[in-house]
Formats: C-alpha cells, sequence, structure tokens
C-alpha cells in the first residue's frame, strides 16, 4: 500500500469516528513481528493504527480485529492498563483488517524498559494486569475466542511439526515429553496470549499499556505466567527470568496478591515447555509465510532462524530429567581455526553489512530498522558459513517422537548439546542463554557411555 492511499484511509477512517481531520502522516513504527503498527495524528491527537499486512494474512485464524478490539475493551473494563479502541477497519476504509487505539505515552523496547529506575515496582504492575486479565470469562467476551484443549493443542504442534519436516530431534523430544506430562485441564480464563516484554508498554518504571492481544484465548492461566518467564523474552538480563525485570519468587507472589490464588509450579513447568515448543515452531512458520509469498517482510526469514534459541533453551529445560537419572556428559567444542585463502562467502556478507552501516545514518524510521534487520540476516549467512550448516535428523527425530529413544536411556545428549550450541552459535550468538549454556555443559565431568 502507498504512503498516500495509507493517508486516504486513515482520513476516512477518523471522519467516519469523529477524531477530526488528518493531523500529521503515517509514520511505520518499529517491532511486531505479525502486525503492522503505524502512528498518526488526527485533530490534536495521537492514535496508532494496527492492521495485518495482507487480508490473506488473516485467514484461518480464530477471530478477526473486530473480537481483537472487543478483548482489549472488555480487559480495560476490568482494569487492564490496555489501549482504548476508538475504530475498526471497515471494507470502505480501503485498509484492510484492522483497528485504531488512541496512542499511549512510553515505550516497548525491551532495552529501554530493562534500565528502568525501578525494575521490581514494573514487576509488580505486570503481574497486576496479568491476575486482572485473568479474571476475564467466556460471559465477558464475544463468541469466537477459543478455548485450549491441552491434547488437541499438543497433536496441532505435532502437526506442525511434521509439516516442518519432523526432523528435529529436539524439538521432538519436547513433544514427547508434553505428550506424556500433560496435566488435566482446569476452569479456563482468557489468556493473553502473548504476555511478555516487548508488548508491555512503559514509561519510566511504570506500566502504561498491554499490546498485542491477536492471540488471546482462554485456558490455563499458567501458561500466560510461564510464557513472560522464557529466557527468549529476558534479552538481556537473563539472571532475571521473570520478564527480564526480577525473579519468578516475587513475580509469583505478586501474581498471587493479585489473583487470591495459588500457583501450581508442576503447571507453570509445563506451560514453560509447551511454549518454548510452541514459540520454536512459530518462527519456523515465518519462513513459510515468506515462501508462500504471504508476507515477505525480511523479518520472516530472520525470525525464522530463532527456532535454535529455543531449540537450546529447550534441552536446558528438558536435560533437567536426564541428569537427574545421573547422565551428566561433557562436552566441549573444537578451538577455532585460521583461514588465509581469497575472500569466503560468509567474508562478502559481512563486507555488504559493513557497507550498510556506514550508511545507516542516512535513514530513518522503519526504513532504518529494516536495514538494522537486513545486517543481522548477512551475520547470519557469515556465521553459518564458517560453522556448520543446518543440522537435522529425521530418523532420530522420529525415534523421540514415538518414544522408541529417549535422552534417559540413549546417549545421545553429547551430540544434541553440541548441534544445539552450533546452531545457536550461527543464528543468535549474543543470546544470552548461548554463554549460559556453554558454561554450563563445559562444567560437566562425566560421559556417557
Amino acid at each position: 500500500m502507498s504512503p498516500d492511499e495509507l493517508s486516504a484511509g486513515l482520513a476516512r477512517v477518523c471522519a467516519r469516528a469523529g477524531l477530526g481531520a488528518l493531523s500529521s502522516e503515517p509514520q511505520r513504527l518499529t517491532g511486531g513481528a505479525v502486525m503492522e503498527s503505524w502512528r498518526f495524528g488526527a485533530g490534536d491527537q495521537p492514535y496508532v493504527l494496527r492492521r495485518a499486512p495482507s487480508l490473506a494474512f488473516m485467514e484461518g485464524r480464530p477471530y478477526g480485529h473486530a473480537t481483537e478490539a472487543a478483548l482489549i475493551e472488555a480487559a480495560r473494563a476490568k482494569g487492564v492498563t490496555a489501549p482504548e479502541v476508538v475504530a475498526v477497519l471497515e471494507e470502505a476504509d480501503g485498509l484492510g483488517s484492522g483497528f485504531v487505539m488512541r496512542a499511549l505515552p512510553g515505550t516497548a523496547d525491551p532495552k529501554v524498559i530493562l534500565a528502568c529506575d525501578d525494575p521490581a515496582k514494573l514487576l509488580r504492575q505486570a503481574a497486576r494486569d496479568l491476575a486482572r486479565i485473568h479474571r476475564l470469562r467466556q460471559a465477558d467476551v464475544p463468541d469466537g475466542v477459543p478455548v485450549i484443549d491441552y491434547r488437541a493443542a499438543i497433536a496441532d504442534l505435532k502437526a506442525q511439526f511434521m509439516e516442518a519436516g519432523g526432523d528435529r530431534p529436539i524439538i521432538a523430544l519436547g513433544l514427547k515429553w508434553l505428550e506424556d506430562n500433560c496435566p488435566p485441564e482446569v476452569e479456563p480464563v482468557l489468556n493473553h496470549g502473548d504476555y511478555r516484554m516487548g508488548n508491555l508498554l512503559v514509561e519510566g518504571s511504570t506500566l502504561t499499556g498491554v499490546l498485542d492481544w491477536e492471540i488471546a484465548h482462554f485456558g490455563d492461566r499458567h501458561e500466560d505466567l510461564a510464557f513472560g518467564c522464557m529466557a527468549v523474552w529476558r534479552f538481556a538480563r537473563y539472571d532475571r527470568p521473570a520478564l527480564g525485570l526480577g525473579s519468578i519468587e516475587d513475580y509469583l507472589t505478586a501474581y498471587e496478591a493479585e489473583a487470591g490464588l495459588s500457583v501450581d509450579p508442576t503447571r507453570f513447568r509445563f506451560w514453560t515447555i509447551y511454549r518454548t515448543v510452541w514459540w520454536a515452531l512459530g518462527c519456523l512458520k515465518m519462513a513459510a509465510q515468506w515462501r508462500s509469498g504471504a508476507d515477505r517482510m525480511l523479518e520472516r526469514v530472520v525470525i525464522s532462524r530463532r527456532t535454535s534459541e529455543q531449540e537450546l533453551d529447550l534441552l536446558l529445560l528438558l536435560e533437567g530429567d536426564a541428569l537427574a537419572d545421573g547422565i551428566t556428559p561433557k562436552e566441549r567444542m573444537p578451538d577455532d581455526y585460521l583461514y588465509f585463502g581469497e575472500a569466503e562467502t560468509g567474508e562478502i556478507a559481512t563486507a555488504v553489512a559493513e557497507w550498510l552501516t556506514s550508511i545507516k545514518d542516512r535513514l530513518a524510521g522503519h526504513d532504518r530498522f529494516q536495514l538494522a534487520v537486513a545486517r543481522n540476516a548477512l551475520g547470519i549467512l557469515a556465521r553459518e558459513y564458517a560453522i556448520c550448516p543446518r543440522v537435522l535428523d529425521k530418523e532420530l527425530a522420529d525415534d523421540f517422537l514415538s518414544g522408541k529413544r529417549s535422552m534417559m536411556t540413549d546417549p545421545t545428549l553429547p551430540r544434541l548439546r553440541r548441534d544445539a550450541l552450533d546452531k545457536l552459535e550461527t543464528d543468535s550468538p549474543k543470546y544470552p542463554a548461548l554463554a549460559v549454556a556453554r558454561a554450563l555443559w563445559s562444567e560437566s565431568t562425566e560421559v556417557i557411555d
């Protein structure tokens, strides 16, 4: 969509919703792996348009933006710090699927937020708002918001895994663990579905907005709690496991105080592993979306390579069971080597990335963000050429998935560790869990026979 078409469509929405004339042109906001966000002015107020990149992108989703907007308004009625929705897009607007919200102060940038003066205060506020979200029941929202069936959800992940090739042994281990450890269902509450750093708007040390409600559903409250504590959402603060802000104990204590109930550690662990598998497969799907043409944004192909982050995190989670059974192999990576020949493919990619760095000051807004993504993509190519190709093993994955082999009975853990480290060194070498895993695994002294 051209800038003129976008502005014309927003002008129609503003007129229909009584927001006044368009007073500033829309500017694309950074972030958002799925939906687009555009900030603009109407009258003397700032607003944000949230829209799908295409109508085809909405196909197969359980509900559309009108229902998402209603969910946000229902949450606001329960005291959740959520933005006010002022208009839902209509076909005549010519903007596709989406809605307009009143802009809130603050930033969603994790780097800024995690450097705040009072992370403990912010963590308590995040726990408070999540407990308020969980007060919503099916009668509070429109029809169509799905209720998760735990076993069906695992089966769906398994189907996604097979569709993606079924050849990643660590993910197969995770799926098998989920099948073997699925808890009984409990009364479903509204889950935000994506409650983590990056979707929280913060000003100073104060929560100012809960964003991105597109995958909200009804299910176990422990799923939302666990998701925000995954290693990937701690960003640079791996040492603060609850949203990158503090300890899980403090987070759950604050949540229990607001919710008036206790958190079950067993269910919390199940949903941590479930969501780690879920996000690993979600990353894989990004590449499929790009290949299909539904969304050709550069972020899709780059995010797809973050599957390796979840594979390493998943192995760290699962191997606790193996270590409890006395399996503690020692595994070290080979020393680096020096190369003195002609320029390699990776070196060429690095050269292009360095040139892009030289022109970044000439770009602004979303173009500058896309340049950073392009540099990241070139970095992946350079590191992959230097380290290793993709590590795939359909036969081993099938054996893990069927239960024929497991970490407890088969001496495969050293190789899984090596593969996970190699892949992540290629895809995301600054991921905090990588250094943690290297240190942990290099300390092991026993080797599996």
